[in-house]
């Protein structure tokens, strides 16, 4: 079972602090993955109530904890601190002189407004790396809206490619904008730590949702921008590659693609169909994409035939992609999630074990440890305040007094 002794152990960002003033999920997956990699997290949030994502639910552990929250906040130290008064500022201030990393997703502006924009923190703390993450950036006209993770995967044109070719336009069944950009922005911090190494010098960062949502369209974005021509939407289809989607076979749905002509002729000798092959119709890709329909009407029509358990195993005796089309149960049933031990059972003083889903970092030189389990609201407040800001007990008690933490 994993570490979970809440001991600082060596990591590659061991000695790193990051001042964490994000919530939801964007920003908190971006801190997780830096506190995965060894960084020293201050999740700060709001007394009494924390995080948006400590009340959604169900479901909830039994000493409840929200299954959303448990997601993105592992290997953080919890402080809760009042930022709408003087004294909370002044605490979050001298926090951010110990900190090399900021990472805030409030609306656009807000730290500024409260004497945190990224010239006065450098003064503050050279070298600081600030983080931004917004809906929409922090210029062109959207950049005053909240960024929803919905709302930037219709304006970003996601939804507009996804879904039955003549259905509804449809979201990703996870929040991939919010994901993304979380991902994105850890990215950026990496480089910017790497470049003040050798420089001393901080970076402003300056991450948005719709940003992230468009980079992600990629390869469909440039068929656009290439030819001019507005995308379709496929189902379970590739633009580009046929047959690539999803097939019924005797008793359910598979997942089946030939990604290359090889694999493509591969195929069609060993269903004892080598004249698909030869079809000018169907030879190459190319024609494929032209006939999609045909083409898929016909393997339809074959795969009907067997269980889609004897397709896949024929599928991997010659080479040739496809997979189940699994739920949940049965991802964390696969044995190869098994054996990458991708659910992780963690010790947990209330509830005996928590399942959480292991970090995908994989680096066997220096592997990602679980150092602190998803926080309770403020549970580290007085460790912090004590061990970075040298405070004792009555002034913690005097500042719960006045509700500033």
């Amino acid at each position: 079972m994993p570490n979970t002794n809440q001991t600082q152990t060596n990591g590659l960002l061991a000695g790193i602090r990051v001042i964490d003033l994000t919530r939801v999920l964007a920003g908190p997956y971006c801190t997780m993955m830096l506190g995965d990699l060894g960084a020293d997290v201050i999740k700060i949030e709001a007394p009494e109530r924390g995080d948006d994502t400590r009340h959604w639910g169900p479901p909830f552990t039994p000493s409840g904890q929200s299954a959303y929250f448990l997601s993105a906040n592992r290997n953080k130290r919890s402080l809760t601190l009042n930022l709408k008064t003087e004294k909370g500022i002044t605490i979050l201030k001298e926090l951010i002189k110990q900190g090399d990393i900021l990472v805030e997703n409030f609306r656009t502006g807000t730290l500024a407004r409260w004497g945190l924009d990224y010239d006065t923190l450098q003064e503050l703390r050279p070298g600081l790396i600030y983080c931004t993450i917004t809906g929409y950036g922090y210029n062109g006209p959207y950049s005053h809206k909240p960024g929803y993770d919905f709302m930037v995967q219709a304006m970003g044109g996601f939804m507009s490619v996804t879904g039955p070719a003549d259905g509804e336009p449809t979201r990703a069944g996870v929040a991939i904008a919010d994901l993304a950009t979380g991902i994105f922005a850890c990215n950026a911090i990496l480089a910017a730590l790497f470049a003040r190494e050798r420089t001393g010098q901080g970076q402003r960062i300056d991450m948005a949702l719709l940003d992230s949502q468009v980079a992600l369209m990629s390869y469909v974005a440039s068929n656009y921008l290439v030819s001019g021509k507005r995308p379709k939407r496929y189902g379970n289809g590739h633009p580009n590659i046929v047959p690539y989607q999803e097939f019924q076979a005797s008793d359910q749905y598979f997942a089946f693609a030939a990604g290359n002509d090889g694999q493509w002729r591969k195929f069609c000798e060993a269903v004892n169909h080598p004249e698909w092959a030869e079809d000018p119709r169907y030879a190459t890709n190319e024609a494929r994409v032209r006939h999609r329909q045909e083409v898929v009407t016909m393997l339809n029509q074959l795969f009907r035939t067997r269980p889609a358990a004897e397709w896949m195993k024929l599928c991997d005796e010659i080479g040739i992609p496809s997979a189940p089309i699994n739920t949940m149960d049965k991802v964390f049933n696969d044995p190869q999630v098994q054996a990458r031990q991708l659910k992780l059972e963690i010790s947990h003083p209330e509830n005996g074990t928590i399942p959480l889903v292991a970090s995908p970092l994989r680096i066997p030189t220096s592997p990602v440890q679980i150092r602190y389990l998803p926080p309770k609201l403020g549970e580290h407040t007085e460790e912090i305040l004590q061990e970075l800001l040298q405070y004792d007990i009555s002034q913690i008690t005097t500042l719960r007094q006045e509700n500033v933490i």
